[in-house]
């Protein structure tokens, strides 16, 4: 891998993409480097698979470009490919092939041949932890198993740009602890990575920068600390009970306060010092004629940013 090759390994501007009256992706711009981890965080159809298949050329955009180390992804789509490696989310995998014969497979696909190939092949069964299992059918393994081979077929050939879209969902532990092994192994060896999800504690641990994304568009973009600080000194108070539309703009009147969510079951309020005021939320919730069942305090977090930004949250 090449990590000194200057500008950024994968570059998207203004992209969109349109399914006729369905937005998928409305003016997505980010790029990443060489040795990076950039997260895109959001919810099931938040976009990021769109982004994933409009970078990797399977998705002609409805507007805007991606370019792959200088190359574009549609006009330069041949060139641009020859760089990229792609784990999708669904798996990608032949299962009366063996380990072995998969790895061959995609490793063949991508120009590799001969000793160069079959070395690649066995140093990809042994980082990903299936040396001792390369000829059995891929019919015979477990999710993890699977999830962990379908990695090694994104990355066979050395990729210098990785696609990984939602690259653990439905792992066990064990096989989530590995795969993300994998993934900073990767960036540590100078690949830019692009990895979607919408893991909280995912983003939060593996990711350089992130960016959360909904509906198509960006909601924000920055490191941890960066997207943290956004909140500044605000706690996120989430109560279920009833509650009067009046209770919402009787809420907006205490200092500091901003009504993230509200529903007629469930209001999310960002204030400052939340455990000292709770007092006068409560006062605030009587005097409009709610109730309250149940009310949390969270501190600034990735989380809370991601509700106050969509107002709801991620598992949802």
């Amino acid at each position: 891998m090449n990590a000194s090759r200057p500008g950024p390994a994968i570059d998207v501007r203004d992209l969109r993409k349109s399914y006729g009256e369905l937005v998928a992706l409305d003016g997505v711009t980010l790029s990443a480097e060489a040795g990076e981890i950039f997260g895109l965080l959001g919810p099931n159809g938040a976009g990021k698979s769109t982004l994933i298949g409009c970078a990797s050329g399977l998705l002609a955009p409805s507007g805007g470009a991606v370019s792959i180390l200088g190359h574009d992804a549609v006009s330069a789509g041949t060139a641009a490919r020859r760089h990229l490696g792609v784990v999708p989310q669904e798996l990608a995998l032949y299962d009366d092939l063996s380990a072995r014969d998969n790895l061959a497979f995609w490793g063949a696909a991508y120009g590799l041949s001969g000793a160069s190939l079959r070395r690649r092949v066995d140093d990809v069964l042994q980082l990903i932890g299936l040396g001792d299992r390369a000829r059995e059918p891929v019919k015979r393994f477990s999710g993890g198993m699977k999830r962990r081979l379908n990695f090694g077929c994104g990355i066979v050939h050395e990729p210098q740009v990785l696609l990984l879209d939602e690259p653990t969902v439905g792992v066990d532990p064990q096989s989530r602890v590995k795969l993300l092994e994998l993934v900073r192994a990767q960036a540590a060896a100078g690949a830019c990575v692009l990895y979607t999800t919408h893991y909280m504690e995912e983003a939060q641990t593996l990711c350089d920068r992130l960016m959360i994304v909904d509906h198509g568009r960006v909601l924000a973009s920055g490191t941890l600390g960066q997207l943290r600080g956004r909140l500044g000194e605000k706690d996120l108070v989430r109560m279920t009970g009833a509650f009067s539309p009046a209770c919402a703009p009787e809420l907006a009147r205490l200092p500091g306060a901003e009504i993230v969510a509200n529903e007629p079951a469930a209001i999310v309020l960002a204030i400052p010092g939340a455990s000292r005021v709770l007092p006068a939320v409560f006062a605030a919730i009587e005097t409009c004629g709610g109730s309250i069942l149940d009310t949390t305090i969270s501190q600034p977090s990735l989380e809370s940013l991601f509700i106050a930004l969509t107002g709801r949250e991620l598992r949802e």
